[in-house]
């Protein structure tokens, strides 16, 4: 038997699986890794972490799964994006811990002198970067530019999350098309780095990697890297790409009109088409697909399930360390009826999205009555994540065709209740496969399958998404819902109001 790696490198930590021929997943672990926040709008983490947790979950995959070092033939790699790792001249990391994709850092003084030369509906549309400009790759560079600027003379590449990685594998300093398209100087119709961009911002073009294709093989691992893996150097190391387009491509979402959901921490809705989807108005965020041709399109909420776990916490009394409370979470949430009696949440605990009408927007609880129990509390809340996603799923519903089902992944899709809400709300069949949180890593073992020729397309995708659950919409919950959007728009309105006062 031949396997391939693939690493799913997120915020949280990084997850190793082990794929074998066929596309099963074998094995998995897992190691977490924690992100510093050492001043106002700085989140950073530490390279150096990753390359550990690379190490010691390929440890674990191993352990697990007894597979032999000589066994495993291919390492594919998804990774959280908008990462910024500076390396010098030679190959060395500069800076100990480094900005990731939450960081906000970049102020107007980063941000005007570059929109004095091109307006930010302009640059959004050649690029397709939809969220608030600081939180993108040139702006941060610009940051250490103007805040540390003996520093930065120092700088002879940058890197993202998952190029760092492939760089310790093999030594090669490389990107993919998919997450150099997070760079904030990256022409997407064109797929190339744009120069015109890269002018404005005051920088050298040599500062970006070269790009390759998402499955086109880099390298192989080092003399070195082979050793702290345990692994041979015939293993090839495949471009990957960035977390978005990998989750895409395992969510069967890289062919016209496919449509998937991400419920996690944050949740978003995307679909795979041949042209981004651009809009200045609702601003989709657009990644170049890991598939060539494609792009991923999407709109979201940046608080999910962490405004679950908030409202759980500090609201409700349950453990949430004790096994099984999360049912029982779900069937009190279920005790209550559709609008929560009245009470609606706004989920945005972590500010405002392009969709809502203020940045500065946070969560709220609205219409709160003596009559109101801990269920309608729990009930509003889970309602009132759905709603804002159901906000993005209208928004890009103007822009591009979608599929008539929606294929759910991530942790918010565990519950039958909730994805019965997803299905009322959004109207739409809802649809729960075995391929669930191993979807980015799935997009990575597939861009290995096929970069090595395991694979001959990427059909073992669809092949191996076993069905779990379809949630199909309920007419009479559909026209409840409909009268609950009305009032929490309206709500939401307000808040964004108030958020400015």
């Amino acid at each position: 038997m031949e396997y391939i790696i693939a690493y799913d490198l997120g915020t949280g930590g990084c997850k190793a699986s082990l794929y074998d021929k066929a596309g099963h997943c074998v094995a998995d672990s897992f190691i977490a890794c924690e992100t510093y926040f050492p001043a106002e709008n700085c989140h950073e983490q530490k390279p150096s972490d990753w390359w550990n947790a690379i190490i010691d979950s390929t440890d674990l995959l191993k352990q697990k799964s007894g597979v032999g070092k000589e066994q495993i033939k291919a390492i594919g790699i998804s990774g959280h994006s908008l990462g910024c790792v500076p390396l010098d001249k030679n190959g060395q990391e500069i800076l100990t811990a480094t900005p990731i994709w939450s960081d906000s850092r970049p102020t107007e003084k980063e941000l005007n002198p570059f929109f004095d030369q091109i307006s930010e509906d302009e640059w959004y549309q050649l690029t397709g970067n939809g969220f608030p400009p600081a939180l993108y790759t040139v702006f941060k560079i610009l940051w250490y530019k103007n805040n540390s600027a003996e520093l930065f003379k120092s700088f002879d590449k940058i890197l993202g999350t998952k190029d760092y990685i492939n760089y310790r594998l093999t030594g090669v300093v490389a990107s993919d098309y998919s997450y150099a398209s997070g760079t904030g100087v990256f022409d997407l119709e064109n797929n190339q780095y744009s120069d015109h961009l890269i002018d404005m911002a005051g920088l050298d073009k040599d500062l970006f990697p070269k790009l390759y294709e998402s499955d086109q093989v880099i390298g192989t691992l080092s003399k070195e890297a082979a050793e702290v893996l345990r692994l041979t150097t015939s293993v090839q190391v495949v471009a990957g790409g960035v977390d978005n387009s990998c989750m895409a491509l395992g969510a069967k979402c890289y062919k016209d009109g496919a449509l998937y959901a991400s419920l996690g921490s944050s949740a978003w809705i995307a679909v795979s088409s041949a042209k981004p989807v651009i809009s200045t108005n609702s601003k989709p965020y657009v990644f170049a697909h890991c598939v060539k041709g494609q792009y991923v399109s999407a709109t979201a909420i940046f608080s999910s399930g962490t405004s679950l776990n908030w409202v759980v916490d500090n609201m409700t009394g349950f453990d949430t360390t004790q096994p099984g409370v999360w049912q029982d979470i779900f069937n009190e949430m279920e005790s209550a009826p559709i609008g929560a009696n009245g009470l609606l949440f706004n989920p945005s605990m972590a500010g405002g999205s392009s969709l809502d009408e203020a940045q500065s927007i946070r969560g709220a609880f609205l219409g709160m009555d003596l009559k109101h129990k801990r269920a309608d509390f729990l009930r509003a809340t889970i309602e009132g994540m759905i709603l804002g996603l159901g906000k993005a799923h209208k928004e890009l519903s103007k822009l591009v065709e979608l599929d008539d089902e929606v294929l759910l992944v991530g942790g918010g899709s565990k519950a039958s209740l909730s994805r019965q809400i997803y299905a009322d709300v959004f109207n739409k069949r809802m649809v729960k496969t075995s391929i669930d949180q191993q979807a980015a890593a799935f997009g990575a073992a597939a861009l290995a399958g096929v970069g090595i020729g395991f694979y001959k397309d990427y059909s073992i995708i669809d092949k191996m998404h076993e069905l779990i659950d379809i949630k199909e919409p309920v007419s009479s919950h559909v026209s409840q819902y409909e009268k609950v959007w009305e009032k929490y728009e309206q709500a939401m309105k307000l808040l964004a109001q108030y958020s400015l006062i």
